[in-house]
């Protein structure tokens, strides 16, 4: 008989996946040494970023389905040689000083590595932890909200102690070794299994009814309202979210006066916040509704790019920064959960896939809406920040349509469901 895996080893597995190409929200950090280096443009350096955010998007939505048929151990071997590789060869672009060398190395080729490593981990470990949706979903990405906590201030050390150029050498390495060490564990639950006190007959005749509306294919899911209601709400989401972290760094120094190596630390604690709110918004979202979850996110978000222009101190800055970072990250752990609501878990790796598109185009985005709504001088952010704030606004609003469409679906369902019996009766 073969030996049943320890699901929570399976998490952790997964978190480690995830800490490593979750380094990329570190990517403030290296923003003013190129910048000092080679007189590049922030905007030219944050593209970089964008470019990386749009092909996770990108491969993520072509290679859901190859994931879900090769599983999480080939698929996990491309993630470490593709990130491993891209972050690499991006200490090749700094020696060479070629801007478009680094766009092919960061962005393309470890973009790929991030979209293939992103969703690698996530439909396994939903299936080991059937009986805690939300709690699965926050896990599962957990990791790649925490990682800048560790990666940044290394990157920061690495950087004035032995350059950019060999610091990307270094991480590139390290990434490679344990995105490939996690996924060697990494496997789906063997048919049947069930965790110990969990009825899963009884969960599919009563949980399921009243939370799944629907059970489709990726091809059925991505034809519906409901769908795209959401994916407009996850891209504003990350939209906003995105934008801060390209320049959260150079926007602390330049608004408050924060020094580099503060704003490196203050990057680090976004990675802290950004986990924390991918496991703490995940699991509240198992209490209140995922409809319910978004809405808050974006009454928070609101009232916070609003006001962060205004605020001149320090502390209360970071304060407000971190913040949000819980409700950008708690998106992204909520949008799994989401997507087994509203169409079971058929599919649900390649749904997710599509979904991770919002990704995509809110990678390019948000750092191009936010460099070319930016304005020199101490009030350079206000611009952008009030603008996302009123893009939360649209947000919020898609947050309640959905709510009319998920009504309109269960009414419909019931009605359906009475006719059955009224059928059955009959005879």
């Amino acid at each position: 008989m073969t030996k049943v895996k320890n699901r929570w080893l399976i998490a952790a597995s997964a978190v480690g996946m995830h800490i490593s190409i979750g380094s990329v929200y570190a990517w403030s950090v290296y923003t003013k040494p190129l910048m000092a280096q080679f007189g590049w443009e922030q905007k030219e350096v944050s593209f970089a970023f964008g470019i990386a955010i749009f092909f996770l998007g990108i491969s993520a939505a072509f290679l859901g389905h190859y994931i879900e048929k090769h599983g999480p151990r080939k698929s996990g071997l491309l993630a470490a040689i593709f990130f491993g590789l891209g972050i690499a060869g991006s200490g090749l672009a700094v020696m060479l000083g070629n801007l478009y060398l680094l766009y092919i190395t960061y962005g393309v080729i470890g973009g790929i590595g991030l979209g293939i490593g992103y969703i690698t981990p996530v439909p396994s470990l939903l299936k080991w932890f059937p009986d805690r949706r939300g709690l699965a979903s926050g896990l599962a990405i957990m990791g790649f909200g925490f990682a800048a906590l560790i990666s940044a201030p290394l990157i920061r050390y690495l950087i004035d102690h032995i350059g950019i150029a060999n610091t990307f050498f270094i991480m590139g390495a390290a990434y490679f070794t344990l995105i490939f060490a996690s996924s060697r564990y990494l496997a789906p639950p063997p048919p049947g299994w069930s965790p110990k006190g969990y009825d899963a007959s009884a969960v599919s005749n009563k949980k399921e009814v009243k939370t799944d509306l629907s059970y489709l294919t990726a091809n059925e899911a991505i034809k519906t309202r409901r769908f795209w209601y959401m994916w407009l709400m996850f891209f504003i989401n990350i939209t906003g979210g995105i934008a801060i972290i390209s320049v959260a760094a150079p926007m602390a120094q330049e608004s408050v006066g924060l020094t580099a190596i503060a704003a490196a630390s203050m990057v680090g604690v976004i990675g802290l916040f950004n986990g924390g709110g991918r496991i703490g918004w995940a699991s509240f979202s198992d209490i209140i509704g995922r409809p319910n979850m978004f809405s808050v996110f974006f009454i928070i978000e609101m009232a916070a790019y609003f006001f962060l222009p205004s605020i001149t101190n320090a502390f209360m800055f970071q304060v407000v920064v971190f913040l949000i970072m819980t409700c950008y990250g708690g998106g992204f752990a909520t949008v799994p959960a989401f997507i087994g609501d509203m169409f079971g878990t058929k599919q649900l790796g390649a749904i997710q896939g599509y979904m991770l598109t919002a990704w995509a185009a809110a990678g390019i985005a948000g750092p191009q809406l936010l460099g070319l709504l930016k304005s020199e001088g101490s009030q350079g952010y206000t611009t952008p920040l009030h603008f996302f704030a009123g893009l939360f606004v649209v947000a919020f609003v898609l947050s309640l349509l959905i709510r009319f469409e998920i009504k309109r679906l269960r009414t419909q369902a019931t009605v359906e469901t009475e006719k059955e019996l009224l059928a059955e009766e009959g005879h």
